[in-house]
């Protein structure tokens, strides 16, 4: 076994947690992004199995899982810029992704050596192909989505516009996974505690 490789990728990942989104909104409960990266990540697995089950599907579940477990790690590092001003024009849109870009490496050249290729694939998305793309970025979507739906029963109206803008980014998308999560799991996230651990009633 070779000595060690010291490095401080990881620790600088263990900090996404202090990455906050929706920094211009208030926010009832303040959601970080180690968080959203997990629950993407078990989103995407989930539209994954539906596309494979259910509609003819072929893409690995695991590895989209994986892949979306990274999709914004180089936050760590530039921070959670606001939709609004990520997006205001096609300039700062383009150099916001340089930044991106110039992030990811760093995050990239942090990584143990023996490790680098395996993570630079996952932080520069090689090897994934346009379902994968699709999966991760619809789950993205529907995360944020859910961020809504929280916000907005809790009686927080700060989220009412967002919603109505993702529940149209989604049914645009014309998926048949998405809709299928959408009819199938979404009404549950509008329950409370007690509604969603009731027994399903007989028929």
């Amino acid at each position: 076994m070779s000595t060690p490789q010291k490095s401080h990728f990881f620790a600088h990942l263990s900090r996404m947690k202090l990455i906050n989104r929706w920094p211009l909104m208030r926010n009832v409960r303040t959601e970080n992004v180690q968080e959203h990266s997990l629950q993407v990540a078990m989103v995407a697995h989930s539209l994954a199995l539906i596309r494979n089950k259910y509609f003819n599907g072929t893409v690995n579940p695991y590895k989209i899982a994986t892949q979306a477990m990274f999709h914004d790690v180089s936050e760590v590092l530039t921070g959670d810029l606001p939709t609004p001003v990520k997006y205001y024009n096609p300039a700062i849109q383009a150099e916001y992704k340089k930044i991106e870009k110039i992030a990811e490496q760093k995050l990239i050249d942090m990584a143990p050596i023996d490790f680098k290729e395996d993570y630079a694939a996952l932080i520069q998305h090689e090897g994934q192909d346009e379902s994968e793309a699709f999966i991760i970025k619809a789950a993205d979507v529907i995360c944020a989505y859910l961020k809504t739906l929280e916000e907005l029963s809790a009686g927080n109206q700060e989220f009412g516009l967002a919603k109505k803008r993702l529940d149209k980014i989604l049914k645009d998308y014309h998926s048949e996974e998405v809709d299928y999560f959408m009819r199938a799991y979404m009404p549950s996230f509008s329950l409370s505690l007690d509604e969603i651990t009731q027994e399903e009633p007989e028929l």
